[in-house]
């Protein structure tokens, strides 16, 4: 089977990993931690960096420290995975959809401030599939309307938008480590800002609020989302090798993008716009409407020659467990609803190879001429 993707860890992630085992520094107290953060913070143009235990309760843990809550309003895509709308709700906040863009993929700023009321107090800003959202507009409305913007940049490890590195944006931005990102740590997460309090507040947030003066003294309630030292030592190795990762992924999608030109009957990622270029965290397909192909069938015929897929997000407002709470009743968003019931991705891991990438693109070219 060719893998959707499998994770390049031969870089100096051994030689560290043993660096924790021969010193003991295995739990969040040790110095990979804040060496990672640091370097991290550093590399997307940050003051602070606090590594969590996965890219979901980043999120969690950044709507918390910017005081979101109940009654509050929160602007966030429909296409996207839960994780977002999740952290939103779990608050008691209510998620405001935003319908998708079909030539980005992301969602369509143009919405946006039709949305925007006076209960609304943030943008969950959603960076999709490798082509990051065009955040000029969206800096120029939060700025216009008192909004916070949460920036999830848990796809966009060495991304840019106007030249300034994805997560240097929102007030608060976050990343996530599956061993599907450019960077992984098996699991893992990062929260990443400029401002000291908003700072402080996330690293009480992710330690349980243990109280300075007396530890066990609690004055607030947090979580514990502590990263252990082992993962940030797998993620420095990675974060040495950044630079490398993006250059491959890039001559993957350029790979990929020349093969299947051809095809009439689908919709490319698009690979450049006037304020990023794609970084082909995953190679997407969409089948164009009216074309005679079905998604599934596609996808079961790539299976049968050992080729393996993940098909698109599943939209928000469709989801069952927000339908059982009473949410999004009778909203519809058409763009979303086509990307999703169409979409797919193909393999496009750090390990893959070109002769790989051959036998996909041949197998896509015969299934869908």
């Amino acid at each position: 089977m060719i893998l959707v993707n499998e994770p390049d860890l031969g870089g100096n992630e051994l030689k560290y990993l043993q660096e924790c085992i021969e010193t003991n520094w295995i739990s969040s107290e040790g110095p990979f931690v804040k060496r990672f953060e640091a370097n991290f913070a550093q590399r997307v143009g940050r003051q602070h960096g606090m590594a969590v235990v996965n890219g979901s309760v980043a999120i969690d843990l950044a709507l918390e420290a910017l005081g979101i809550g109940e009654g509050d309003e929160v602007i966030v895509p429909t296409f996207t995975i839960i994780s977002p709308v999740a952290s939103i709700v779990k608050l008691g906040a209510k998620p405001v959809l935003i319908d998708s863009d079909l030539g980005s993929w992301n969602m369509d700023v143009n919405q946006i401030e039709a949305k925007i009321t006076s209960k609304t107090k943030a943008i969950i800003v959603v960076h999709i599939y490798g082509l990051a959202v065009n955040m000029k507009p969206i800096l120029e409305l939060a700025k216009k309307h008192g909004l916070k913007i949460v920036e999830d940049a848990a796809e966009m490890h060495g991304q840019e938008c106007h030249g300034k590195a994805c997560g240097s944006f929102g007030d608060i931005s976050t990343f996530s480590f599956y061993p599907n990102k450019h960077i992984t740590t098996g699991e893992g997460g990062m929260i990443v800002c400029d401002d000291d309090e908003l700072a402080q507040k996330v690293q009480s947030l992710r330690n349980l609020c243990f109280n300075r003066e007396r530890r066990f003294k609690h004055y607030e309630l947090g979580t514990n989302a502590r990263f252990t030292n082992l993962q940030a030592a797998v993620g420095l190795a990675q974060l040495e090798r950044l630079d490398e990762f993006v250059e491959r992924k890039r001559k993957m999608g350029t790979y990929y993008l020349n093969a299947l030109q051809d095809l009439q009957s689908v919709h490319l990622p698009t690979s450049t716009t006037d304020y990023c270029d794609n970084i082909f965290w995953v190679f997407g397909l969409i089948l164009k409407k009216g074309t005679s192909f079905q998604t599934e069938d596609v996808v079961k015929q790539l299976a049968d020659k050992g080729i393996n897929t993940r098909p698109f997000f599943y939209p928000m407002h469709q989801q069952p467990v927000f339908q059982k709470m009473g949410l999004f009743i009778n909203e519809q968003y058409p763009v979303a609803e086509f990307m999703a019931e169409n979409g797919f991705y193909i393999p496009s891991g750090l390990n893959l190879t070109e002769e790989q990438m051959k036998t996909v693109s041949e197998a896509l070219l015969e299934i869908l001429e």
